[in-house]
């Protein structure tokens, strides 16, 4: 169901998570940085912040990161903890310039996935039409169910760090996922049916 969503994984790399679960210990903020500012770029650009305000949010992000570094609770759940400081500084920065033009960020992580498709000019087509259909399909979505979607099929969160992430119940996040995946499957099968029919005619 979700293969088409392993289009999106073309998203500059993230540093590898270490094989070992986190010691129960505040990390330096040095060692935050350096394994999740891909991640923390990345997650901007798809919550829909306008391509020439990306770096100065990212930035922002990692101030509030700094500043708030020791109130952290639980170390192995950094990354959901992470993505919810991203998500609440996008939101001020929604407010703030009175925007969510999301199809802004979907057209840059379309040319940015071109950028690390395959060098052929076949590889280069394919990706850029997987890329540009998956997007299309996800902008079917409603912003909730297609969070959620993207934090567990792209990102690859557990439902628990999702919902911590998104400081919501936990059944909340498992139902929205349900949503979203029957929702994504409808639209695929929309979009199917119309290839299937203007191949007939």
């Amino acid at each position: 169901m979700v293969s088409i969503t392993r289009t999106l994984r073309v998203f500059p790399p993230e540093r590898a998570e270490p094989s070992v679960r986190l010691v129960a210990t505040t990390p330096p903020f040095a060692s935050v940085y350096d394994r999740y500012f891909d991640f923390v770029w990345a997650s901007v650009r798809r919550l829909g912040v306008a391509p020439g305000d990306v770096d100065d949010v990212v930035q922002e992000a990692f101030v509030v990161i700094h500043s708030r570094l020791h109130t952290l609770e639980q170390p192995e759940s950094l990354r959901s903890w992470v993505y919810g400081v991203v998500r609440r500084t996008v939101s001020t920065y929604r407010r703030s310039r009175r925007t969510e033009d999301t199809n802004d960020a979907v057209l840059a992580e379309l040319d940015r996935a071109r950028e690390f498709a395959q060098p052929t000019p076949q590889a280069l087509t394919e990706q850029a039409d997987r890329m540009g259909l998956l997007w299309e399909l996800l902008l079917e979505l409603d912003e909730p169910k297609r969070e959620v979607f993207v934090l567990a099929e792209v990102e690859e969160l557990t439902m628990p760090e999702i919902a911590s992430a998104l400081e919501i119940p936990l059944n909340t996040a498992y139902s929205r996922l349900r949503a979203a995946r029957q929702a994504f499957e409808a639209a695929l099968a929309r979009h199917e049916a119309r290839t299937a029919f203007k191949g007939a005619s």
